[in-house]
């Protein structure tokens, strides 16, 4: 197990490596930020102090290096828009984002596995086909379409949610979240709803599929001769057979939920870091961009790895080299 991991972690260090240089050089193509920043009767001797103090003089492999340099420090450099540590303005929207995604998180694990395993063992019903069309807009229908959509219908027209903003922010144990309050769960419920939306179609599809493969087991037919009910032969014998492919795709959804909320919360006006990222884009604020690209990567390569460590929870069959 010592080797799988050390193994790992040396693979995690490289892909890192290889995304901060790619996420770098891509990043400095996309504009100049130094005109963002300077007023437009700029003379040209103070557009190049506003160049020499960003470090924009330098030539790309050289500006790399100091970022490198920099992030084993823990620096990933200064905000070209907030004037603050780079790390230290995603780190004031993290939980926003977070609450978002747990919210999620929650709604599309609970509604995924009790739609997925009725649709799968009562196939011909018209309330599974019901679902499966469902799922099929789930997955075809925009997010940014379905958000609007949402507000639409449930805060302009019922005028039963808020229809943008992070709502009142709770306290519990030092933390201080809109999960905590009324109106704060209030304006989650929206956004959540939208960002899990597509999640539960797509694993309400495969948990199907798994459950109808999974019925037709031999050790399904003898836990029913034993007399087993059919809510233990769904849920404690089926289910946990179906798991392995669910996880999978279940880990990475969890992964683009913190990383790609950008839309969702564009749409609801969430003072979060997807919606920071677009704001960073549009004024060039590279450190920004790049600290929030390395982020996300170091994201998913601690999700693939937690995922290998569950498939041995799930299954101890499973080994992993």
């Amino acid at each position: 197990m010592l080797k799988v991991l050390i193994k790992r972690l040396l693979q995690m260090i490289l892909v890192l490596l290889i995304v901060s240089l790619i996420v770098f050089v891509l990043s400095s193509m996309i504009g100049d930020p130094v005109s963002l920043m300077v007023p437009e009767n700029a003379s040209p001797k103070e557009i190049q102090a506003a160049r020499e103090y960003l470090g924009l003089d330098k030539p790309v492999y050289i500006q790399y290096l100091i970022f490198m340099k920099n992030v084993v420090n823990g620096n990933f450099g200064r905000s070209y828009r907030y004037y603050q540590p780079a790390m230290k303005v995603i780190l004031e929207r993290v939980p926003a984002t977070l609450e978002i995604v747990l919210l999620s998180v929650l709604i599309t694990g609970a509604l995924s596995v009790i739609f997925g395993v009725y649709s799968g063992a009562y196939p011909k019903r018209s309330s599974s086909k019901a679902i499966m069309t469902f799922s099929i807009m789930g997955i075809s229908l925009p997010s940014f379409w379905l958000g609007m959509m949402m507000i639409f219908v449930f805060s302009i027209h019922f005028g039963w949610l808020p229809p943008s903003g992070r709502g009142q922010l709770g306290s519990f144990l030092g933390i201080k979240s809109s999960l905590f309050t009324l109106d704060g769960l209030k304006h989650l419920l929206l956004p959540a709803i939208t960002l899990s939306l597509g999640n539960i179609a797509t694993l309400i599809r495969l948990i199907r599929a798994g459950m109808q493969e999974t019925l037709k087991q031999d050790f399904i037919k003898y836990a029913r001769s034993k007399g087993v009910s059919q809510k233990d032969v769904l849920y404690r014998h089926a289910l946990p057979n179906t798991l392995i492919p669910v996880i999978t795709i279940f880990g990475l959804q969890v992964g683009e939920l913190i990383a790609f909320t950008t839309i969702t919360e564009t749409v609801f006006a969430w003072p979060g870091i997807g919606k920071l990222l677009i704001d960073s884009i549009y004024s060039v604020d590279k450190p920004i961009i790049v600290s929030y690209l390395m982020i996300v990567s170091a994201m998913f390569v601690v999700i693939n790895f937690l995922v290998d460590i569950a498939y041995i929870i799930v299954d101890p069959r499973i080994s992993i080299k």
